[in-house]
Parts: structure tokens; C-alpha cells; sequence
């Protein structure tokens, strides 16, 4: 993604690459120190680790910038609150998918998790990723998740079904379960299956080439630079939020 990222802002005019630089201890060649990278740039795009990203947005806002656009995930709620903390003091932008369709299939699957009540539908988020993606399920899928959660009105930990294993027992009415699947090169499979006993609903996307990630990540760059502080998504940045 780093690679893919560096693509899209050189290719595009509105914006200058700065600096590139990696995780404390990480080396390269054409890589700068972080604090070198932070001194010249007024936006930092992160695709890194959830420890580094709430370490990364907690020196932005010490330093009054710069902006941030985090697209790293598997926080937990430690790191989440740092981030957040960072946003009182500077501009973040985090998302766990930057793709336009994705961002567009969150607001059909709460739809659908709204009008589709859970006793009749049960609802599975699947999620695809290459091997070498580290945490499970993938952000986006809690995203789906948590989109349905939304649109049933109830709070996610409390219907969350992320794994099965042995004698689980039957389904628990009102259930939003995950099954994960990771192998190959797959760039992200993602669906939502509302399940009843005489029909299956399944809404889906399917990436197709890391870019659409670089490209997204660079449009919610420009869109956050100059912003004032505060905590951001993709639905502020397509114009969906209060923004």
C-alpha cells in the first residue's frame, strides 16, 4: 500500500510527495526519519499497524500537525481512544476501506439491515484477504458489521459472532456472525448475506486492484488538508456526513 500510495500522489498534480517514511526502527532506501517527514508535510497518509497509528496520530497532535489519514486496522479500544484524543488537536481522517464501493455497499447493507428484521433474516459478514494480512476479521468487514448493527439499532459487541468452533448450539436470534478466509494474493472480498428460510440476500464487492485503496486514500488527503481538527471518515470526505 505504501508503494501504491507514493504512485497516486506523484500522479496527481494537486499534490507534492514530501517524504516517505516507515514504522520507528524501520530503514529503506529513499526513506526519511519521522520527524523529518512530519516537519515538511501537511498531511500524512498511514498504512501501518494499529500500535503505530495511535503512536503516529498521538505525536501529530503534540506537534499541532500535521493532518492525518489513517487507513490501518485491527485497533483496540486503548488505541482508539488515542487516536480520538489525537483528533481533539488535529484533523484525522480513519477508515478501515478507502473504496468509493465500499463506502456505498456500509449504506445499502444498513438499509437492508433496517428493513430486513432479525426474526426472519440472519445476517453473515464474509470477508477474503491475501495471506499475509495479519488481523481477522478485516476492518471492513467490522465495518459491514457494524452498518447492520446500525440499522437493527442494537450495539454490535452485543450480537457479534466472530468465530465458531465445536458445539456452538443453535444460532442466537438477532446474531451478526463472521467468517473470515485468508490465502493467495486476494486484494478484499467482502459480502453481506441476509439469510431467511425462503430467500438469501447477499450484497457484495469485490477489489480488484490495490489502487482503487491509493486512490481513495489520496482524495481524502486533499479533502483533509486545512481542516480544522477533529475526527473524520469516508462518509465526511464523499459528502454522506455532517461535514
Amino acid at each position: 500500500m505504501g508503494q501504491a500510495v507514493a504512485a497516486a500522489v506523484t500522479a496527481d498534480p494537486r499534490l507534492t510527495l514530501a517524504a516517505r517514511f516507515d514504522r520507528p526502527g524501520v530503514s529503506g532506501e529513499g526513506l526519511v526519519g519521522q520527524d523529518e517527514a512530519l516537519a515538511v508535510a501537511d498531511v500524512v497518509i498511514d498504512f501501518t499497524t494499529a500500535a503505530a497509528s495511535a503512536a503516529l496520530a498521538a505525536t501529530c497532535a503534540s506537534r499541532g500537525g500535521p493532518a492525518l489519514l489513517v487507513g490501518s486496522t485491527g485497533f483496540d479500544a486503548d488505541q482508539l481512544a488515542a487516536i480520538d484524543a489525537a483528533a481533539g488537536e488535529i484533523a484525522i481522517v480513519r477508515a478501515g476501506n478507502f473504496s468509493l464501493g465500499v463506502n456505498m455497499l456500509l449504506g445499502l447493507v444498513e438499509q437492508a439491515a433496517r428493513a430486513l428484521g432479525p426474526e426472519a433474516y440472519d445476517v453473515e459478514v464474509f470477508e477474503a484477504h491475501h495471506r499475509r494480512k495479519v488481523d481477522a476479521p478485516s476492518g471492513t468487514a467490522l465495518m459491514l458489521g457494524q452498518a447492520a448493527a446500525q440499522g437493527r439499532e442494537v450495539n454490535l459487541a452485543d450480537v457479534e459472532v466472530r468465530a465458531r468452533d465445536g458445539l456452538t448450539g443453535p444460532r442466537a436470534p438477532g446474531a451478526i456472525g463472521f467468517s473470515v478466509a485468508r490465502g493467495g494474493d486476494i486484494i478484499g472480498e467482502h459480502s453481506v448475506s441476509f439469510v431467511a428460510d425462503d430467500e438469501i440476500l447477499t450484497l457484495s464487492h469485490s477489489a480488484r486492484d490495490r489502487g482503487l485503496f491509493a486512490r481513495g486514500a489520496v482524495a481524502a488527503a486533499h479533502w483533509v488538508a486545512g481542516r480544522p481538527a477533529g475526527a473524520y471518515d469516508m462518509r465526511d470526505v464523499l459528502g454522506f456526513g455532517k461535514s
